[in-house]
Parts: structure tokens; sequence; C-alpha cells
């Protein structure tokens, strides 16, 4: 069978280091979106063999000739709403597909499972969340056990819960299998060799350190398999013993990253390679041969590459794939052999490089037998690779789902994610390059309003991170701008992540007022002089480090932006290290080392920070924050308000008490975009649709009720 590896194997470690300042549900992600629905699930059999598949239109309102999307309004609650299917899996031994829907009384997200060979209509949902719903399910290697994480009110402290699928009497109930107030999840390893048990950690023991432990999730049983000494930020498995035998370390001083391993679980930990700060890397799986490993490194090269590498030496044994302009993405190996079957690359678009012409043969058929234009992508697969779960990704569409029998190269229609969509016409997304300042080619995605080159208001739409990336695709805010009449730009400015070592690290030491809000404000101008944005017509809108660029753009470039949109934006960026969760305090001085030393050098720190610049804001501020917020504390944002408020400069300011790093609950973020849509309307001058408070949004406003 095949596994694709997506940088999962030691994702605590990359996950703090790459989503420091991304929100929870970030701005162009599907699952930002999810609609309230007080209805069951329509049946899937509704969207099957209909026109529309290969153009992503059913019965679309006709559109101006110079508009992009409908010339109607677009409704806020089809745009952000739950989506009405997410996440198909099908069970290892292809008995059961299972998928997140709304729950039909109150429209939370729940895991719904059906065998594959049932109508749509014989779904059932077997959990029984009634509050934030749940995005990450999976399947257990039983094939009976349905594995789902869930925190608490946006405070990140994952849980790891099961539920029996095959309970068909209601009386099933999902078990705690990480129990304990504070206590986070992360790194949970399965095996189909041992399908009895998981391998997950937990920071139970020690608030800052993640240890690993044996769960027979059958029995709840719990035991500890391998104690962190302290310096381990992330663990990986050998495939065939499914013991502990990878330990990724971070140096706390010169925060370097070495990767150890043992020959078994109860061998000697040894350093086999070790990425000196600015260096990217990290092993991929263990070979079949016992004496290598797969592993992914940037040494001695500017991108990251895909080499083997001896496990006695470290020594590289030979290079098998690499693109000089990005690093490597998604790694599919054969799950027996080891071999490698393909690799992924995204500079600007998603391609692959294939070393199994079967592989490549039947992402040849896929895409033949998908929409034009669409990224193929597979969801996932039964243990003997017979039938698959495949996704096509477009632009100006929502995603659509179908069954793939690889034996017969046949499709079969599932669902689209969102149909309610269909109903509409969506702007397409071009990749465009753009020069910075000093030279330096940024990767952005441009999604305009207009079809007749007319100029038109511009939101620059930042994304979190910083190390992180936008990527081409399906962005509900960028349509949603679009449809109002504003073009939108989105740019990987340097210290994204993706496009190798030395267009990360020139982002060091640059934020606020160095090069990395230079990208930003040289990309605004490119679109001014492009022709695409009206120059007094601009905002800025982001969440997490976006945010802090919103901010960073009002207080160091007033003069550039009409108004500003900040979502859970740091606005000190001391006072935001000081708060982080004390599982992070291994990345720290890595984090010091790409930000600047923002605790030794108070000038440095007051420097970069927007909240010291309050006076320079010229335009109008929104901020929306989250009270729960675990990464970018609510202080962060009640300090740059309240400093806001008492110099009489305009600021508006959205607190919800039951939210954390983003908004999740889809009638609080459909709240926060109605607020938003009435402020750019204001600002800017484009369309809005009436503003109704939704029902059950939890919206508080400090500044109203704050004492001066």
């Amino acid at each position: 069978s095949i596994m694709t590896h997506c940088n999962t194997r030691i994702s605590s470690v990359r996950a703090a280091l790459c989503i420091l300042l991304t929100t929870t549900v970030t701005l162009a992600n599907s699952f930002a979106l999810f609609p309230n629905t007080n209805q069951q699930p329509p049946s899937m059999s509704l969207y099957i063999n209909k026109p529309c598949q290969k153009s992503g239109i059913t019965k679309c309102n006709s559109a101006a000739s110079t508009t992009t999307t409908s010339s109607d309004l677009i409704p806020r609650d089809i745009l952000f709403g739950n989506p009405e299917y997410a996440s198909p899996s099908l069970s290892p031994d292809g008995t059961y597909l299972s998928y997140i829907a709304p729950s039909p009384s109150l429209g939370v997200l729940n895991v719904f499972v059906r065998r594959v060979v049932d109508p749509a209509d014989t779904a059932r949902m077997i959990t029984a969340d009634e509050s934030r719903g749940i995005r990450r399910a999976f399947w257990a290697e039983d094939s009976r056990t349905m594995l789902y994480l869930q925190d608490f009110e946006g405070d990140e402290n994952f849980h790891l819960w099961a539920v029996d699928v095959t309970n068909t009497d209601g009386g099933a109930k999902a078990r705690d299998l990480t129990p304990g107030d504070g206590v986070k999840a992360q790194n949970v390893i399965s095996n189909k060799r041992f399908p009895d048990e998981i391998l997950v950690g937990t920071n139970k023991r020690d608030p800052k350190a993640f240890d690993m432990y044996r769960c027979n999730y059958a029995t709840g049983e719990l035991t500890l398999d391998t104690k962190n000494p302290g310096d381990v930020v992330g663990w990986g498995s050998e495939d065939s013993s499914f013991q502990i035998r990878e330990a990724v370390v971070r140096n706390q001083k010169d925060s370097s990253t070495t990767v150890r391993i043992r020959d078994s679980d109860e061998g000697e930990w040894r350093d086999l390679i070790t990425f000196p700060y600015g260096e990217n890397g990290g092993l991929v799986d263990f070979c079949m041969d016992g004496t290598s490993c797969w592993m992914q490194s940037s040494l001695g090269r500017e991108t990251t590459a895909l080499i083997r590498i001896d496990l006695k030496t470290g020594d590289t044994i030979e290079e098998v794939s690499s693109n000089d302009t990005c690093n490597c993405g998604g790694i599919t190996l054969d799950q027996d052999t080891k071999k490698v079957r393909a690799v992924s690359y995204n500079y600007a678009r998603l391609e692959r490089v294939f070393f199994d012409k079967e592989l490549e043969k039947d992402y040849e058929v896929l895409q033949s037998l998908g929409p034009e234009g669409a990224e193929v992508g597979v969801s996932s697969r039964t243990r003997d690779e017979t039938l698959w779960v495949v996704n096509y990704r477009r632009s100006d569409g929502p995603t659509e789902f179908v069954l793939y029998d690889q034996v017969q190269k046949k499709t079969t229609p599932l669902f689209v994610s969102k149909p309610k969509l269909l109903d509409y016409k969506f702007a397409t997304m071009e990749d465009v390059r753009i020069t910075a300042r000093d030279g330096l080619e940024l990767v952005g995605y441009l999604t305009r309003a207009r079809a007749d080159n007319v100029k038109t208001p511009l939101i620059l739409l930042v994304h979190g991170g910083p190390w992180a990336r936008d990527s081409w695709g399906f962005n509900p805010t960028a349509q949603w701008f679009a449809n109002r009449g504003y073009a939108t730009l989105q740019v990987n400015y340097r210290g994204s992540t993706g496009f190798g070592k030395t267009f990360l690290h020139k982002g060091d030491k640059q934020w606020g007022v160095g090069d990395m809000q230079h990208d930003l404000t040289d990309s605004v101008k490119w679109a001014i002089d492009q022709g695409i944005a009206e120059e007094d017509k601009i905002c800025i809108y982001g969440g997490s480090y976006g945010g802090y660029a919103c901010l960073a753009g009002m207080t160091f470039t007033p003069g550039l932006y009409a108004c500003g949109v900040d979502i859970v934006g740091p606005s000190n960026i001391k006072t935001l290290l000081d708060s982080i969760p004390p599982y992070w305090g291994p990345l720290r001085n890595g984090m010091l080392l790409k930000i600047g030393d923002v605790d030794a050098d108070e000038q440095f720190n007051r420097k970069i920070s927007p909240l010291y610049h309050v006076d320079n804001i010229k335009a109008p501020l929104l901020i929306g924050q989250g009270a729960n917020d675990p990464r970018v504390k609510q202080a962060e944002a009640d300090q740059i308000a309240f400093s806001m408020q008492d110099k009489g400069i305009p600021v508006e300011y959205v607190l919800y008490p039951d939210e954390g790093h983003g908004f999740v609950r889809p009638n609080n973020k459909i709240d926060f975009n109605g607020r938003a849509e009435i402020f750019l309307a204001k600002h800017l001058g484009g369309r809005a649709e009436e503003f109704v408070r939704p029902e059950g949004a939890t919206a508080v406003f400090p500044l109203e009720t704050r004492s001066v």
C-alpha cells in the first residue's frame, strides 16, 4: 500500500515553528467556512451526475460582463458557513466511508459514517459534539474505531477521542484516551501491522515536554512508552517494529535541530544528523533494509532534497529528487517496500515527479476525468489500494470528491464540499510574480473583482505564520472580496516557507520595519503600477502574523492604507513571546533568532512593536480577537485598542469569549465578517450585504464596557 508523507512525522516540531502566528482556522482555509444548518445533511446523491461537475456551476445567475463573480451578492452564510461535507475517508479495509458534516439539530460539525456499498442517506452521526465541532478525525487500523482530536473553546489543549463506529443502536459513546486538565495530545501514530494500538504524545507528566504513550484504544489503557528527557520536540516510529526509533531534538543555545535514532526500543540513542540554524530537513521514514532512511535536507544546497542516508554514519547514499526553486513537498512511499513513488513540489502551482509508472498513470486518468484546470489530490485509500477518495481542487469553485476504482480506472461522484456555492459564479485566481525593491522574486496570488482591467479598491490579504505560505485554490475570503468589488492580493513575502532556506531566512529580524513588511508595501505598489488597484483605496487585512502585518502597515506606512482589519494579531512582540504555551519553550530561542532578540533589546522590541507607534495611525482599524487564544492573548488586542481609543484614533474592537486563535464557530465567523463587510464598504466604497447579528453569535465590545 501507499503512504504519503507530508512532513507530519515530526508535526509537533514543525507545527510550532511554522504556525507560531497562523490562525487555527486560517482565512484561506475551507475549514474556516463552516455553515450553521439545522437540517439533516442532504443526500449525497443530490450532487451526483450533475452537468456542473466539469464547470463548477449549476444554475449560476447571470453576471455583468465586467465582473468576475456573480452580479448578485453572494450571502456570507453560504461563503463562510460550515461545509455540508468535509474530510471523507475510507476505513482501511474499505468497508466504511466517513466524513464530517453538520449535525441535524444544531448544525455543529460531527463525524458521519456509512458502509461504502450502502445508499448515501444511510449515513449515521457517530459523534455528539454540541459546541465547536470536530475538524480532525481519522480511522484506527482496526477499521471499526474512529479517532478524533478536540479542544475546549479554542484553548488548543487537544484530547484524543475514540468511538466505535459499528455500534448502530445509538449507544456508542466517545471515550477520552488522553484525559486531564491542561493536557495536550499530539504526534498520533498508527500502524497497520499493529491494528489494536496507537502511539500518542502528551504533556501530562510535564507541561513543557511530550512523552510518547502506547494506547490500546479498545480498552483505553495508556502505557508510558518513551519518556522525554526534556529536549525532544518530536518523535517518530519504525514501521515494522512500531517502536519509537526517532527523536527530534532542539538545541536551545544555538537552535540547531538534531535527529537522534536508536536500533531498538531498548537501544542507546545516537545523533544521526544535525541541521544548524538556517538549514531545513528531517527524517521521512526508515527504509526496509534496516541500514538506511529517507531524509529531506537542505545541507549543501538551497532547497530541500529527498535523499537516502546511512543510519550508522549519516552519510548520503543517494539523492533522489530535488527542485531548484522550491522545497520537497509530499513524498509518496510504498508502505511495504518503502520505495519512493512520487514527490510533489509547489513553487506557484502543485506539480509531481513520479518514480512509479502505475501511479503516474492513475493520476493521468484522474486528471482526465476531473474538472478542467483542477488540481488532483488523494484524500484516502484503502489498505489494498483498490479504492481511493479523490479530491478535485480549483480556484473558482468548491472542492469535489469522487470514489476512484483503481482497478477499473473509473470514478463515481461522491459529493461537493459546499454544493450551494455551485449556484454562483466565482473568479479565477491568478498566480503572479512580483519583484521586491532588492530584486527578490515573490510569488503571489491575485483575485480580480473586474474582468475589464478597470481599477478597483484592493485588499492585501496577508497570510499568518509567518513561517507558512499562501497557495493556489478556492479562497472564500478572496471570493467574498471580489464579489463586493475588491481585488485581493496574497503575497508570499520573504520568511514564507517552501521557497528554500535563503528565502526563508531573508525574513530574519525583518518584522515590522524591515524587508518582510517592505515586500508587502512593494506588492501594493506593484498592484497600483499594474493598473489593478485604486491608490487611495487599499486595505491591509490579516489574521495572526497577518494581523501583526496589518498593525505594522498602519503604523509604519500609514499613508499607504485607507483602513485595516487585524484578527488575533500581536501588538507587542515581547509580551507575545512571554505568554506562549509552556510546550513551546524549547523553540523560543529559534523564534528570537528569526524575530530578533526582544528579550535582551528593549529598544528593538519597541522599534518593531506597533503598540509603541499608535500615534502614527491615520486610518480606521477593525480588531477581532478570541478571548481563549493561547498564542496571541487577549491583552495584545486590548492594549492597542485601548491606546487608540484614549488618543481618539478611530478603532472598532470585537471580542468573542468562546473563541481562540481564529474564529471557528460559524455564527461568530459570519458575525465578524458581517461587521468587517460594513467596515470595508464604509472606507473602500464596495458593496455590502445587510448586517443582521447571527443567532448564537457571542460578540462583545470591550471599548464600550471599559472603565476609563
